[in-house]
């Protein structure tokens, strides 16, 4: 996408935004305008809150700057768009920075899951292969079978759940569901596998 348009660096640290809204909303309508230098200000005083968010949300650093430099890229192409009656401009900002974190998180997740199916279609084993391994593959084999039985709103929520590792309130957040929503999606996708794979009731 090419780097920002006042040469600015993603934020590595955490120093926290500053300037009240009336003085953000007067950046931003400078930069609609567009004056690099205010826009350059602006990012100062809010890129910080913005990569703290979309890292909270991505986990990872380097796609976290990648985001937060898209965010930033987005703000000084529609500025002029910004209309105060629906908030702040902070407020404005981190819902934008959420929305392309969640994005990112979900394209991930995408790739992902189509690697899996890729993976499953492949069915060439070397014939010398250690029987452990075998049995490992044969089981990975049965959970991405069972999995790619789940709806996909149940198969998206145990994804994020149990392979990315986030909590179920992360969960409803990512999927933008209320978070008994979510509980019910895990809840029952884990079922739906329980059942495929045969495992037993404790």
């Amino acid at each position: 996408m090419g780097n920002l348009p006042f040469g600015r660096a993603v934020p590595a640290g955490s120093e926290p935004a500053d300037g009240g809204p009336p003085e953000l909303a007067g950046l931003l309508a400078a930069s609609a305008r567009g004056d690099q230098q205010a826009f350059a200000t602006l990012y100062d005083r809010t890129s910080a809150r913005v990569y703290g968010m979309v890292l909270r949300v991505v986990r990872d650093p380097a796609q976290a700057a990648e985001v937060t430099q898209d965010v930033y890229l987005q703000l000084w192409r529609e500025a002029a768009r910004f209309d105060p009656a629906l908030g702040t401009v902070l407020s404005w900002l981190l819902l934008l920075a959420h929305r392309r974190a969640v994005d990112r998180v979900r394209s991930a997740l995408s790739a992902t899951l189509r690697e899996d199916r890729y993976a499953a279609s492949q069915s060439e084993r070397p014939y010398d292969q250690a029987s452990e391994r075998a049995q490992a593959n044969l089981e990975a084999q049965r959970v991405r079978t069972a999995l790619h039985g789940l709806t996909e709103t149940q198969r998206e929520a145990i994804s994020l759940a149990y392979f990315a590792g986030y909590s179920h309130r992360e969960v409803a957040a990512l999927l933008d569901l209320p978070l008994g929503t979510a509980k019910t999606r895990i809840r029952d996708g884990l079922i739906r596998l329980r059942d495929a794979l045969g495992v037993a009731d404790d």
